[in-house]
């Protein structure tokens, strides 16, 4: 296996499994759904507990500022590549155990659990699950290349105008591309619309599609 094989299949996050953070400290970034980190464990390795499995090695309380408690859970996570299971995979996560509201302390009884989703997140990354959320501008080879126009240029191409070179020659069409737009992003966007990430993944499934076209 190549060592960004694995990196680059799973490092897009589809946008339905996104949702961006409204509020507090995090407010702008993106939550990535954990259940598709578990579909994702579970279609690279197999099901649970034969393909991948996770052992928690540790929990434990931190005091925090304000007098609020954090629970802590440390956890390794397994995947078995051609049936020999890999080393144990750190990951170490953190939820609010207790935390000062307005007039009273509250207590999450589900903190523990909040915490070990927390520690597999940073686990899954370790293998490149959802990079594309940590790492924006992080590039594959089936990325467009930057052009080399000088700022302000107004030559620089729109990506609609990379994507019809890209597919220019082979049997597929603007209509094809915006079938496949919809099928991954489950709406109708404009090619321009896409953000930097959409379009490079668009990129590269439709170069792999193309690369995989037999000969004529």
């Amino acid at each position: 296996m190549d060592n960004l094989e694995l990196y680059n299949k799973v490092r897009n996050v589809p946008q339905e499994a996104k949702k961006e953070i409204k509020g507090g400290r995090l407010k702008g970034m993106t939550d990535i759904n954990p259940m598709w980190r578990i579909k994702t464990l579970t279609e690279q390795f197999g099901i649970c507990g034969m393909g991948w499995k996770t052992e928690i090695v540790n929990k434990w309380l931190d005091e925090g500022a304000n007098g609020e408690i954090i629970a802590n859970v440390e956890i390794k996570l397994y995947v078995k590549i051609q049936e020999q299971w890999s080393d144990g995979i750190p990951g170490i996560g953190g939820s609010k155990f207790t935390s000062k509201e307005s007039n009273s302390i509250y207590t999450d009884d589900e903190c523990y659990k909040k915490a070990y989703t927390d520690a597999c997140s940073v686990a899954c990354k370790n293998l490149g699950i959802g990079a594309d959320v940590y790492f924006e501008k992080d590039s594959t080879k089936y990325d467009v290349k930057p052009n080399t126009e000088q700022p302000g240029s107004k030559s620089t191409k729109s990506k609609f105008t990379q994507i019809s070179e890209l597919i220019k020659d082979t049997e597929l069409t603007m209509d094809n591309v915006k079938e496949w737009i919809i099928k991954y992003y489950k709406e109708d966007i404009r090619i321009n619309d896409l953000t930097d990430t959409q379009f490079n993944s668009l990129v590269k499934a439709l170069k792999k599609y193309i690369a995989e076209q037999p000969n004529e």
